[in-house]
């Protein structure tokens, strides 16, 4: 069911509608390196045979998955014999973040001297795992997940064609149905025609010899069908995202939506419970200090309980997280402290402030001018710095005024007026 013509290619609008930029250079024939970038099955390696059939090139394919520098040079000297003979050449290389450096490097000059004209398919951000010599010798296309409704095309063209598709045989599989279908395959057209196949290969065929695609049949079909989700690539680092800021932004809603979405796409629980515990110091902090440790404590239950129990935990913890009080006070301090720890050098610790358990010590001045704190009203020194004299007045930690960092603010202006009151 492969498209043979643009016009057959479903998706996409925003690179091959009729005003696209992909569409005007395939027609216009200025034809450039590209990398499509892209979901699987939103037609990546579709795209890239059909922009060979409509331009006439010669089509070499690799799969970086099976191919190694010696396979790359065959296809070079192909592509050289070719350009010889004035034919233009697309090398089409799938899965191409597969490649390493020294891999992508051996094609790199036949796209530089025009041999080729490169088209790259991949899953992963180019950005990452791309050489910046390839990427900036190429346009990188965005493709996007196919909606419902182009799926639903795609599936009733494949049970219309008589040719290449099921329009032999005599199916039932009403509209409702397929509308499920088109929802399950989840943007992903290669798993629309699987699932179409399965389902047709499991229905019954009635008195008549029809095949009969009912709900009990489909649901067979479908299984326990995963959303699409990658545990090392893009869809998991965006949903993790999506979830650490739905907390942040007080959305319990979106934070357990973003939560079932994970573990329902095979996230590591325990990986969610440390990325928990990571929210409550950065986003909530000395806010609310119990946030800590009920996201340790969820991240612990669900250690003890297992799956599904204790994802009910962890679902705990992100409504407390995502509703309590917010503060990136603590978080903000300590980035500060650490910069002027590794830009200010080894600043001396101030002779008041060092231990001195020699008399050498003592009398070269260490410990000289202390003054112990609970000797004091109030247990406060007043007049007593505790930074490097060079940072004397700095300021990292500034409470803000919400939850129990409003009193923690209130207690720190209350101790800063006695620390500055003159030594008696």
């Amino acid at each position: 069911m492969r498209p043979r013509a643009l016009d057959e290619y479903i998706g996409q609008a925003q690179l091959l509608g009729a005003h696209g930029p992909l569409r005007r250079a395939i027609e216009a024939d200025r034809l450039h390196s590209i990398i499509l970038w892209g979901p699987p099955g939103t037609g990546k390696t579709t795209l890239a045979q059909l922009i060979a059939r409509h331009t006439q090139a010669l089509f070499l394919s690799l799969s970086a998955a099976f191919s190694g520098v010696k396979e790359i040079r065959a296809a070079m000297e192909e592509a050289g014999v070719a350009r010889a003979q004035g034919r233009r050449v697309i090398l089409f290389v799938d899965e191409v973040h597969r490649f390493n450096k020294t891999q992508q490097d051996a094609f790199l000059p036949f796209v530089e001297n025009g041999t080729v004209i490169f088209i790259g398919a991949t899953t992963e951000n180019p950005s990452f795992e791309l050489n910046n010599a390839l990427l900036s010798r190429a346009r990188v296309y965005v493709l996007k997940p196919l909606q419902p409704d182009d799926l639903r095309t795609l599936i009733d063209r494949a049970l219309a064609d008589e040719a290449r598709g099921l329009g032999r045989e005599r199916i039932h599989f009403p509209a409702p149905l397929r509308d499920v279908l088109a929802q399950a395959a989840d943007g992903d057209a290669r798993r629309a025609l699987n699932l179409l196949e399965v389902a047709v290969q499991l229905a019954d065929r009635d008195d008549a010899g029809v095949l009969q695609v009912d709900e009990a049949t489909l649901q067979a079909a479908l299984g326990a069908s995963l959303r699409r989700f990658d545990k090392g690539g893009e869809d998991f680092y965006d949903q993790i995202s999506a979830l650490h800021k739905s907390v942040r932004g007080s959305d319990p809603d979106g934070a357990l939506y973003w939560l079932a979405r994970m573990l329902d796409g095979g996230a590591d629980p325990l990986y969610v419970g440390r990325r928990l515990v990571r929210m409550a110091s950065e986003d909530i902090g000395n806010a609310d200090p119990r946030a800590l440790e009920i996201a340790l404590a969820a991240k612990d239950a669900y250690d003890y309980l297992g799956s599904p129990e204790g994802e009910l935990a962890l679902a705990q913890a992100i409504v407390y997280l995502a509703t309590a009080p917010k503060s990136n006070a603590v978080y903000t301090a300590w980035k500060a402290a650490v910069a002027d720890a590794r830009q200010s050098g080894s600043l001396e610790v101030p002779l008041h402030l060092r231990n001195a358990p020699t008399r050498l010590m003592r009398e070269l001045g260490y410990g000289k001018a202390y003054r112990y704190d609970h000797d004091y009203p109030n247990a406060v020194a007043p007049g007593q710095s505790y930074l490097p004299d060079e940072l004397r007045g700095r300021r990292y930690y500034q409470p803000a005024g919400r939850g129990y960092e409003q009193r923690i603010r209130e207690r720190m202006d209350w101790v800063t007026s006695l620390r500055n009151e003159e030594a008696s």
